[in-house]
């Protein structure tokens, strides 16, 4: 692997092999306006048994960096071809816009976005840290989809992040069918199945402390982004439901009826 970084009026250029550094780091006067980084690898044959990586991984990868990172245009150009095929990515107000890109024209309510910050703590003898959460969710009778991304990576499995949606919207989503009289006589209560298979939500949160799960990273275990995340679920669907009666009554029917149809 090569790294080229170009700031501050110096470009610097490493080289490692077998994840090792060859040569140390050379320095040197740059008086041109460019600036930014420029990183070229290619995996050891004597390490990986597949070298080959798909394109498709590639446009994955950049695809959902695009989405946690607004207004960032991110350019993929495959040569594997016979000609260069060039791919752009840019969300411009990021979760938001994914999120009206994955319900389209079958929305039973339109994409809302919300977003707080907080202090939060594992453990009691472990250290404060800090919390931010942004939420773009709506309903649909047709489409679902769940993706949470924490400090730009996605989270196949959640953990933390997932937990407090669950808790949240099943609470109060729950709440509003008891206070306005929606179950019937002795019906069970909904579960988060229900609200599920109705809800298309993205979740990009940072954090300046993270506990992943294990080594694949692909859920985060911290106990106060979990903490601080429902509570700003909850807070912002009270709102939410308050301000929009007409969708909150679309919600609780569509629920009801992902539940009764479970049953």
């Amino acid at each position: 692997m090569t790294a080229d970084i170009y700031r501050d009026g110096f470009h610097y250029h490493l080289d490692f092999q077998k994840g090792e550094n060859v040569g140390g780091l050379q320095k040197e006067p740059f008086k041109g306006k460019r600036t930014g980084s420029v990183i070229r690898w290619k995996p050891d044959t004597e390490v990986f048994t597949d070298i080959a990586v798909p394109a498709e991984s590639f446009k994955d990868m950049l695809r959902r960096q695009a989405v946690v990172n607004d207004g960032v245009t991110l350019v993929f150009t495959d040569k594997s071809g016979a000609d260069a095929e060039k791919f752009e990515y840019l969300y411009e107000h990021g979760i938001t816009d994914y999120a009206n890109e994955l319900v389209g024209d079958k929305a039973l309510t339109p994409v809302y976005f919300c977003s707080g910050a907080a202090t939060g703590r594992d453990r009691a003898d472990q250290p404060d840290y800090q919390v931010k959460m942004n939420v773009a969710f709506a309903f649909s009778n047709t489409v679902q989809c769940l993706e949470y991304y924490h400090n730009s990576s996605h989270l196949e499995y959640g953990g933390s992040p997932e937990k407090a949606v669950k808790q949240a919207f099943v609470s109060k989503i729950d709440g509003y069918l008891k206070q306005n009289g929606k179950y019937l006589k002795n019906e069970s209560k909904i579960t988060f199945a229900d609200v599920e298979d109705c809800l298309i939500l993205v979740i990009s949160s940072f954090s300046n402390r993270t506990s992943y799960e294990n080594q694949t990273k692909k859920a985060i275990t911290n106990k106060g982004i979990q903490e601080a995340m429902t509570e700003m679920l909850r807070h912002n669907l009270e709102i939410y439901f308050l301000e929009n009666p007409l969708e909150a009554d679309k919600i609780a029917a569509q629920v009801l009826i992902n539940k009764r149809s479970r049953e």
